[in-house]
């Protein structure tokens, strides 16, 4: 069954196409849970849970009662005549983790669908989850944000580095470029061979890092010295614009 948790017309926030206005599909679930970014969610229960800054799209546990469920594509086609949309508006798929979808006959056509209608298909996804192009070769015409974790994350290695799977996404798909999410603790950490690793199993994709945060104060913490790391480094430097301008405010 695919859970859709949220979705939104804004612009986008973060990598390549910063500022293009895109609609969103969040869904529910994901393969990792990202302790380590401390980011911190309060549970309708009143607890609180830490993940990453989108902690309740991977926590069924404390969040489901604000999943939908999606039997059919037309579900999904059916957000776009909720919105008053520009022509060729970006559709960007995140989560959670979308590609835990990657093989679901709903799924599939939804993005046949929208690949049909000349729209622009990003996935922001992990890059550990793999992708069947030959079955599917609808992902080819797609583009891949890889936001490949790094041990900051607090994820095992073996779970959130995938050579393989990030050659294929990256050499079979329409585009792939990379985001990083960089605290500035883990600037002086080994970050250096962490990043060279990963991008060595996709040359030629562009490597954006971006600073932590789930809240404008938290960005903005770590966003001078993650600025100073990519000048010595080359790498392009991706604000979090949606955060910037909306703080902790979800659905924007």
């Amino acid at each position: 069954m695919i859970y859709l948790v949220e979705h939104f017309f804004s612009i986008q926030g973060e990598g390549r196409y910063v500022g293009v206005p895109s609609l969103f599909l969040r869904f529910g679930g994901c393969n990792m849970r990202c302790e380590g970014f401390g980011c911190s969610q309060e549970t309708p229960s009143g607890s609180q849970v830490i993940g990453c800054d989108t902690v309740y799209a991977v926590n069924r546990e404390h969040f489901s009662q604000n999943w939908i469920e999606i039997a059919d594509a037309s579900q999904l086609t059916a957000v776009l005549e909720l919105y008053d949309l520009p022509p060729n508006v970006d559709i960007v798929l995140t989560g959670g983790e979308p590609l835990m979808y990657a093989d679901d006959p709903v799924f599939i056509a939804f993005l046949e669908a929208m690949i049909a209608k000349g729209l622009r298909v990003t996935f922001e996804t992990n890059g550990s989850m793999s992708v069947d192009f030959e079955k599917f070769p609808v992902y080819k015409q797609c583009i891949f944000a890889l936001s490949v974790k790094l041990e900051n994350s607090g994820e095992a290695y073996n779970k959130r580095i995938k050579p393989n799977t990030i050659f294929s996404l990256a050499t079979n798909s329409k585009e792939a470029f990379f985001k990083f999410s960089i605290d500035a603790d883990s600037i002086n950490i080994g970050l250096d061979e962490q990043i060279e690793e990963i991008i060595a199993h996709a040359p030629n994709a562009q490597v954006y890092c971006m600073p932590v945060g789930g809240s404008k104060a938290e960005v903005e913490k770590n966003a001078e010295p993650l600025i100073e790391y990519c000048k010595v480094k080359g790498y392009t430097y991706s604000d979090r614009l949606h955060i910037r301008i909306w703080d902790e405010v979800h659905g924007v």
